[in-house]
């Protein structure tokens, strides 16, 4: 039949073709519809599976040394008590630490803030008074009562908060226990279902982010150690109380806090100098927490992460905070070792290319001013391919010069 009379095929279903892409195209949706109300409804149960798995492999180099000697299942459990009992420990010393420290200081704030004042009016030559400051800044006596009463709030909402958050850390805990106690079986499980060419980057992936994770922890638990006895050598000169807990506060928050863990870790020890009897006591931690930061920065912390996670402090910050951005504490937490195994994967299957003197030559001439700005920047290689040669000009040797 000529094609110029050839009539257009209606649709039939037994045009599989046509059917067979709309079916996909209708599965694709659902799939993404489906996964979406997933996330929206059920998006704390995986956060939790998420965070569970990533606090399985930091248990791991303990679990697997424990499992040579007992069970999986029983080394994982053995791992989980001993880390829940410390965190237990520290949790009470240090908060009636800080509980009774914070009502010391309510009670000397009055005294502290009167010398304060005094001190300032001694100075400056001035007569303040705190009616005067308070009408300066447009504070009544009024005002000061509803900040009393939006303070209790947001105690009774924070104790709300406490006893959801330890639901939280039960349905933590019973994912870390299975995870941790069938690692290598669900490793093998999760292989198994993957072509051979995708098992490899896989497991690469798979066991990347188990060295970056457990090497991360390694290394903020040298941090933390070398922070706690430098700053309870020093609170014990100084004549601090309590420098013992003190410093492992500071040692321990510092580094397993991100971004805010110096602040928060200084700020308990400074507390208890202001309200010790000795302001000044205060002060001289505040130095040496400013100072030891310095030094640590600059010196220990870029050497001993840089071995954990091979890392650029830049984008180890940037990891943390947007960590912190996306899935608070825990993101920031876990934001480093995250980058530094999409790093490490990025070095092991990106393809590098060679950067010839020629390269740089070309970009030189693109880049050097020109005496007339209308010119065009001649390229090198062009005009190497394009410009006679000096042998093409010269006579031949064979020919007579003549």
């Amino acid at each position: 039949m000529d094609a110029s009379t050839e009539q257009p095929r209606s649709l039939t279903l037994g045009d599989r073709p046509f059917w067979h892409r709309t079916w996909l195209v209708v599965g694709v949706l659902v799939l993404a519809g489906f996964t979406a109300f997933v996330l929206w409804k059920g998006g704390s149960t995986v956060y939790y599976v998420v965070m569970a798995w990533f606090v399985a492999l930091a248990m791991e180099p303990a679990v697997a040394k424990l499992a040579e000697r007992m069970k999986r299942g029983m080394a994982t459990g053995v791992v989980l008590i001993v880390a829940g009992l410390a965190l237990v420990a520290f949790v009470a010393a240090f908060g009636a630490l800080f509980v009774n420290q914070l009502v010391e200081f309510a009670k000397a704030f009055p005294a502290i803030a009167a010398d304060t004042l005094e001190w300032f009016n001694r100075a400056t030559g001035s007569n303040f008074t705190f009616e005067n400051i308070l009408t300066e800044i447009g504070i009544s006596t009024g005002d000061l009562a509803g900040y009393a009463q939006e303070v209790a709030i947001y105690l009774v909402t924070l104790v709300a908060g406490l006893l959801s958050s330890a639901f939280g850390i039960f349905v933590l805990v019973f994912f870390v226990f299975y995870i941790s106690a069938g690692m290598p079986r669900l490793r093998t499980w999760l292989a198994r279902r993957m072509k051979p060419e995708i098992q490899v980057p896989f497991l690469a992936a798979w066991d990347l982010t188990k060295i970056k994770v457990g090497g991360y922890i390694a290394a903020r638990i040298v941090l933390a150690s070398i922070n706690s006895a430098c700053s309870a050598v020093v609170f014990a000169l100084i004549g601090l109380p309590y420098w013992l807990p003190l410093a492992l506060w500071t040692g321990l928050v510092a580094q397993f806090v991100p971004n805010i863990g110096t602040y928060i870790s200084i700020a308990l020890p400074v507390l208890v100098g202001l309200t010790s009897g000795n302001w000044l006591l205060g002060v001289y931690v505040l130095i040496w927490g400013i100072a030891y930061q310095q030094v640590e920065n600059l010196t220990i912390e870029p050497r001993i992460s840089a071995r954990a996670v091979d890392l650029h402090p830049a984008v180890s910050f940037g990891a943390a905070l947007l960590g912190a951005q996306l899935f608070g504490l825990s993101g920031a937490l876990l934001g480093v070792p995250v980058a530094a195994t999409v790093m490490a994967m990025l070095e092991i299957y990106k393809r590098r290319y060679e950067l010839t003197p020629a390269t740089e030559e070309r970009v030189a001439q693109l880049v050097a001013p020109r005496s007339d700005p209308t010119e065009e920047p001649v390229d090198a290689a062009q005009e190497a391919t394009t410009s006679p040669s000096a042998d093409a000009e010269a006579p031949s040797r064979d020919e007579p010069a003549g």
